[in-house]
């Protein structure tokens, strides 16, 4: 089955196309209840670290695409920004805890995430977002899965 991408309006649309990131990536479409993502044992802290981990790594691994403006502003501002978001959009996680956890207020998630969504308007960075927010689900809905831990 190829993989659906929810676009921005909130049709899925199918793209089975092999040279896309998101299938490259073999991710996993988002779930579309409204209970938060991360297991409830890992603090929020340490979830939003992950994300911002995740994001990193994946901008070092594109660093030939051109995803992060160059700015004067520093890169690390915009790993930031797309992990508060994904944090929100992807895990749910409240503006509350996403600034706790990245030491930043609530307001600075919001813009954060006014930023990120104004952003999404381009078609590459779009699907960058979209593959991190997958690829963060994946980890946590794998992180909540139990039962599994003595079976290969």
């Amino acid at each position: 089955m190829p993989f659906e991408i929810s676009n921005k309006r909130g049709a899925p649309t199918s793209k089975g196309r092999a040279d896309t990131l998101a299938y490259n990536i073999g991710a996993v479409p988002l779930v579309a209840d409204a209970s938060p993502i991360y297991p409830a044992s890992l603090p929020a802290r340490i979830v939003c670290r992950i994300v911002s981990q995740i994001t990193a790594e994946t901008i070092s691994l594109l660093s030939d695409r051109i995803i992060v403006r160059h700015e004067r502003r520093r890169p690390s501002c915009h790993v930031r920004q797309i992990a508060m978001y994904v944090c929100h959009v992807a895990l749910r996680m409240p503006f509350g805890d996403i600034g706790a956890a990245f030491g930043r207020d609530r307001t600075t998630v919001g813009h954060a995430c006014h930023v990120v969504e104004d952003r999404r308007d381009d078609a590459a960075f779009d699907e960058f977002v979209s593959a991190i927010e997958r690829m963060a689900t994946a980890v946590f809905q794998s992180a909540d899965i139990s039962g599994h831990e003595g079976r290969l």
